[in-house]
């Protein structure tokens, strides 16, 4: 008999029985009301769109988890290089030469870490991807700010303006420009 057979397992062996329907079945067309009452592969059809919508769910995780962990790496790479930076405002503190008595024409910036090369940069750690340099230029003089607790015939602001490049991993770059004055004659 040609037809559908259903496999049923049991604990003592497994049987092949012929379906109910028969070989007419095949043989002849459904009317839309049977096509719709029929049932064979719907659970076939339920997985498979549940299947689908697992993948989906799987690939847009995997895709956010990707995208989260770029955006991490990338905000690292920007902190270190602000972090540069950082120090390179402290490098200037730390060198009155920088801004002394030496520096006080403007339009003339002097650059640090070495005067005669403005693309030279000073290492923070050995063996690490961090650096800086920059340059700090005196821009003009006037009298002290109110409430800075010197005499305003007196004594002189001279106001500078310092560009701190701090060199990251990956060619990362931060700037920082940062105004102050030092009191002087």
């Amino acid at each position: 008999m040609i037809g559908k057979s259903r496999l049923f397992l049991s604990s003592t062996a497994i049987e092949l029985l012929p379906s109910d329907r028969g070989a007419s079945t095949m043989s002849r067309k459904l009317s839309a009301s049977e096509i719709c009452r029929n049932q064979d592969g719907i659970v076939t059809a339920v997985c498979l769109m549940i299947l689908l919508l697992v993948t989906i769910l799987g690939v847009m995780s995997v895709r956010t988890s990707t995208d989260d962990l770029q955006i991490t790496t990338n905000h690292q790479i920007y902190s270190k290089s602000f972090y540069a930076a950082e120090a390179a405002k402290a490098y200037v503190w730390n060198k009155p030469d920088l801004y002394g008595s030496l520096n006080i024409t403007p339009g003339n910036p002097v650059h640090f870490p070495d005067s005669s090369d403005p693309l030279t940069t000073h290492t923070i750690v050995s063996g690490a991807n961090e650096a800086f340099n920059g340059e700090v230029e005196y821009l003009q003089s006037s009298v002290p700010p109110r409430g800075s607790g010197f005499q305003v015939g007196k004594f002189r602001a001279h106001i500078y303006r310092m560009n701190c490049d701090g060199h990251g991993p990956r060619d990362s770059v931060s700037r920082i420009e940062a105004g102050f004055y030092r009191i002087g004659f």
